[in-house]
């Protein structure tokens, strides 16, 4: 039996866990489970902007230089390529990540089991799906149980699962945002219900059929029925109604109940958004006012205040999860590359590159590795112009001039 349905079977600790944690009544009468909160494009659009937003950003292991500061990607890792290429035997990086990220959007946790080989190393990691996990806490020590498709207990000790949380109360699982967002997404399901039935179902053409003969209840009943097969519905729209037996059609104004309807459809846009943290633009709500270049910043907007969140979360809990204590003493860290969503026109990357190149901050190299283009021999060198010098240089220049005008007793005042 699916789980969620009224006439499911409950014949385990699985299926209960399942079951209460599956569904959810709203204030408006509708269940939302997750199924449900899917067939809500706003919902389905939040949860893949941000899966994609951390897919499609690489994911690198780097190690800071023993000499000097900077870092080079950790290519010698085992874990660099299950990061950036191959998490597991089936899935790629960019699919992977994609799938925990929509985890953390929709339910703020992503559970990851670490399978591990020789020497205790990481090998393989494996996701799972956050419904068929539960956490059990016992005063400070965290594990885990995880049911199988045939209700079958597996229990997972805290060193063997990577555990992502979203934001949490009590620092040990994150806080559900379907649960949260419950009565938005409810009534936006309801909503959509109401205008498929109106479609579907409605006998409603803006108007009424009255007549000033009286009918009995089943001549009333055969043109109800008539009108109804020859005019309800979205494939009968537009068609000409013919009227018999004294008839009359009187049009009726498009009411306020309707207006405040669709109104309240592209309100409940706004508020799945919001309680997301994204932005309406990013899942094509856009507004009407903005320009070319408020567009832009509304961009700009996403990736500071909806993703670096989220890179800094998985960031931070990929150095503390997988890596180990040694792994971290030697200048281990996992870090996403956002230059490449940062990238505008070419006019402002020129500007751009032109600036930091005028003060030695990229050297020719780097500006075309940024641009995906092949380094040149001596482009490694990094250039300033001739009339720029140290700070340090001017003043022992000006403390020279100084010594010199000193002591020469003909110097002129």
């Amino acid at each position: 039996m699916p789980w969620g349905k009224k006439n499911a079977t409950i014949t385990s600790s699985g299926d209960l866990y399942k079951a209460l944690l599956g569904q959810s009544l709203s204030s408006s009468g509708v269940p939302v489970t997750r199924d449900a909160a899917f067939r809500v494009s706003t919902v389905f659009a939040c949860g893949r902007v941000i899966a994609e937003g951390l897919a499609q950003v690489p994911l690198k292991l780097h190690k800071k230089r023993a000499v000097g500061k900077g870092s080079d990607a950790a290519e010698e890792h085992p874990l660099y390529e299950l990061l950036s290429l191959k998490p597991n035997a089936w899935q790629t990086s960019f699919e992977f990540r994609e799938q925990i990220g929509l985890h953390l959007a929709l339910h703020a946790n992503a559970y990851v089991y670490k399978v591990r080989g020789v020497r205790n190393k990481i090998v393989e990691l494996l996701p799972f799906a956050p419904e068929y996990v539960r956490v059990i806490r016992d005063g400070w020590d965290i594990s885990y149980e995880v049911y199988d498709n045939k209700n079958r207990k597996i229990e997972v000790s805290h060193e063997n699962m990577w555990h992502i949380r979203g934001p949490s109360w009590d620092g040990v699982i994150g806080m559900d945002s379907l649960k949260l967002a419950r009565e938005a997404i409810g009534l936006a399901l309801a909503a959509e219900k109401h205008s498929a039935k109106m479609f579907s179902n409605g006998t409603r053409l803006s108007g009424v059929l009255t007549s000033d003969s009286s009918y009995d209840e089943k001549a009333a009943k055969d043109i109800r029925d008539t009108w109804q097969e020859m005019q309800a519905g979205i494939d009968n729209a537009y068609k000409t109604a013919v009227l018999f037996g004294g008839l009359k059609w009187q049009q009726t104004s498009y009411s306020s109940v309707d207006a405040q309807h669709i109104e309240q459809r592209r309100f409940q846009v706004e508020e799945i958004c919001r309680s997301a943290r994204v932005l309406p633009i990013m899942i094509g709500h856009a507004d009407k006012t903005a320009t070319y270049a408020s567009a832009e910043q509304m961009f700009l907007a996403h990736l500071v205040h909806t993703m670096m969140p989220w890179y800094t979360r998985v960031e931070q809990s990929i150095n503390v999860n997988l890596l180990t204590e040694v792994d971290r003493k030697q200048g281990y860290f996992a870090k996403h590359n956002v230059n490449a969503l940062m990238r505008g026109t070419f006019t402002d990357r020129s500007n751009y590159y032109t600036k930091l190149y005028a003060v030695g901050g990229l050297n020719p190299n780097e500006i075309r590795e940024l641009e995906d283009m092949n380094p040149y021999e001596g482009g490694d060198e990094y250039r300033v112009p001739m009339n720029m010098e140290a700070p340090s240089d001017t003043a022992n220049s000006t403390s020279t001039d100084q010594g010199t005008n000193n002591g020469n007793s003909d110097a002129t005042p």
